[in-house]
This record gives structure tokens, C-alpha cells and sequence, in this order.
């Protein structure tokens, strides 16, 4: 029977396995799975060198390829279809079973207007976010990882350093130090 630290340490492996299935992001991983987030970023990149640790996300990768699951091409192409999704499109031709089931299409609706004999059909349509929906497919493939990341949403400041200097000097910031010259340096 396996040691209580030996099945700790299986439970964060399984734990960053899953969660970087899913996020697709090493260090948010291993935050996830407690390690410290002073070390995350070295702890996500060493994980993912482990042999052990690339078998069972190849294992994930299979069973996230089962039939009944949208591939990672299916979700790229219904992206798209929404970033090309133009209000054009659906006001020719009538309404076609392909134009309801497009995924650019967010909501139609069809109000009938009757005053005495006359009467006439208005249709309003509503199409996805595009700007969302190029959002998400840069998210998803990766597009804007190379230079520092910053989430900002009203409670937390999230920033993802790439130097040691550049973590210094977010240390001092966070630490209320000014970002002005040193005591003792020159200003002129």
C-alpha cells in the first residue's frame, strides 16, 4: 500500500494533469494543485518533462476524442463560423435549415403585426460575439503567450512575468515600494 505522501503526491499530479487538460496553462495548474504559486511556474514546466505525467494527459487527449465530444477542430470551426457570421447571410435566400443551425445565429424571432386585413411578419436576428469568439480561438490556440499576460477584473490583478527582474520588480511594486530612483540615486 502506497505511503499517505506517495498518494498525496499522486492526487497533485492527477489534480495539474486535469486542470491543464483543461486551461491549457502549466502554472495555473499547479497552482490549482497547491503548489506554491512562488513556484508554479517551475513546478508547471517540470511536471509536464515527466514521463508519467505526458502519459496520462495523452490519455485524457484520447477519451477527450471520443465521439461524443467536439474535437479541438470542431470548437476551432464553430469559432469561426461565429467570427464570420454577418447579419448578410441571413437576410437573402429565406430562412434555410443550414441559416437556423448556423452557429453565428444567437437568437431569431418572428413577430406577426395584424391591423384589420392587413397584416405583415417582423424578423429580428441576433448573432453571436464575434469579438468573444476571436477572444476565445486566440485563447485556445495560444496566440498571445509569449510576452507577460495581465487579467484585470475588478478584484484581482493577475500578472505573469517572464524574467527574474522583471518578478523583482513586481515583488517591490507589490511590496509598496515606488518604482521612482533609489534612495541615493541621481534624478538629474
Amino acid at each position: 500500500m502506497p505511503s499517505r505522501a506517495k498518494q498525496a503526491v499522486a492526487v497533485k499530479h492527477e489534480t495539474f494533469c486535469l486542470l491543464f487538460f483543461t486551461e491549457g496553462n502549466a502554472t495555473k495548474a499547479a497552482i490549482g494543485a497547491k503548489y506554491s504559486p512562488r513556484s508554479a511556474r517551475f513546478q508547471g514546466s517540470r511536471l509536464l518533462k515527466r514521463d508519467d505525467i505526458q502519459q496520462r494527459l495523452a490519455e485524457l487527449r484520447q477519451k477527450a476524442e471520443d465521439a461524443s465530444v467536439a474535437t479541438v477542430l470542431e470548437r476551432e470551426q464553430v469559432l469561426t463560423e461565429i467570427i464570420r457570421g454577418r447579419f448578410a447571410d441571413f437576410m437573402s435566400g429565406g430562412v434555410t435549415a443550414d441559416k437556423l443551425t448556423s452557429a453565428a445565429l444567437k437568437e431569431i424571432r418572428v413577430i406577426e403585426h395584424s391591423a384589420g386585413s392587413a397584416s405583415r411578419k417582423t424578423t429580428t436576428i441576433s448573432l453571436n460575439d464575434p469579438v468573444k469568439a476571436i477572444a476565445e480561438l486566440n485563447r485556445m490556440t495560444k496566440v498571445y503567450e509569449d510576452g507577460p499576460v495581465v487579467a484585470i477584473d475588478n478584484r484581482k490583478i493577475e500578472i505573469t512575468v517572464k524574467t527574474p527582474e522583471a518578478a523583482d520588480l513586481a515583488r517591490r511594486i507589490l511590496g509598496g515600494e515606488g518604482t521612482g530612483p533609489a534612495e541615493g540615486e541621481d534624478t538629474k
